[in-house]
């Protein structure tokens, strides 16, 4: 007589990221919140281990291990980087057509920013390369409204107090003129590059993300996605 197949076990908090939610560090946070339970019985245990096909809810909402996959939009102008919006506007999800599964953004653009802007359901890897720690490189090209001057150039390269804090890039230069501007900056603050400019009163008349990590939105037009490739997954997953 056949033996009936062992379940495979899993740790809880490696069961909540493969969910998609949030990382595993993330998991074990909402489990010492009590909001996760297993078969509905509060899990308060770290580490604890269930099976695949248990009933798992956080929030009271039930979660499941999906299929991970990894996106890459070139994003339009006028395009808000949310789920929905209040004000009826259109959102980066509106581009997504014939994605099933649940994903969401990694590393926000705003809404008149254009470029690369990554999706994903795998919390850990969007842990890694949200996280300040990790000092993921982003790459930008920038057109102001007049040419940069050799002043306001050595000003940014020395660094420039924002909000009460000294922000310095990694790497600036000139492209096809001194108003075009490629600049390489690690900090994921909020509207930061704008902001360089805005400080030395500088106006930018179009922003785009050319590369987020050692990703690049090569040869895909605007408006389009594409699943990444099984080396650039590798890529982000060991990025250092």
């Amino acid at each position: 007589m056949r033996e009936k197949p062992k379940s495979t076990e899993v740790r809880i908090n490696k069961f909540i990221s493969q969910s998609g939610i949030c990382s595993r560090r993330e998991a074990d946070k909402l489990i010492k919140k009590g909001v996760v339970h297993v078969n509905g019985e509060k899990c308060l245990t770290l580490g604890a281990k269930i099976k695949i096909e248990d009933k798992v809810e956080v929030n009271g909402k039930i979660v499941s291990p999906e299929r991970k996959v990894y996106i890459l939009l070139n994003k339009p102008k006028d395009f808000i980087t949310t789920k929905k919006d209040t004000h009826n506007r259109k959102t980066v999800f509106d581009l997504l057509k014939g994605i099933k599964e649940r994903v969401f953004y990694v590393g926000r653009l705003d809404r008149h920013t254009t470029g690369l802007l990554l999706f994903t359901n795998d919390g850990e890897v969007a842990k890694k390369l949200s996280h300040p720690s990790h000092k993921i490189k982003k790459i930008y090209s920038v057109l102001l409204d007049r040419n940069l001057d050799e002043i306001n150039l050595k000003k940014i390269k020395k660094g420039l107090i924002i909000d009460d804090e000294l922000i310095k890039v990694d790497k600036i230069n000139f492209l096809d003129s001194r108003k075009e501007i490629g600049i390489e900056i690690h900090m994921g603050k909020n509207r930061i590059v704008r902001k360089i400019f805005e400080n030395i009163g500088y106006k930018v008349k179009k922003l785009d993300r050319v590369a987020f990590g050692p990703l690049t939105k090569k040869d895909l037009p605007r408006g389009k996605w594409r699943k990444l490739s099984s080396v650039e997954i590798r890529n982000i997953k060991f990025f250092k």
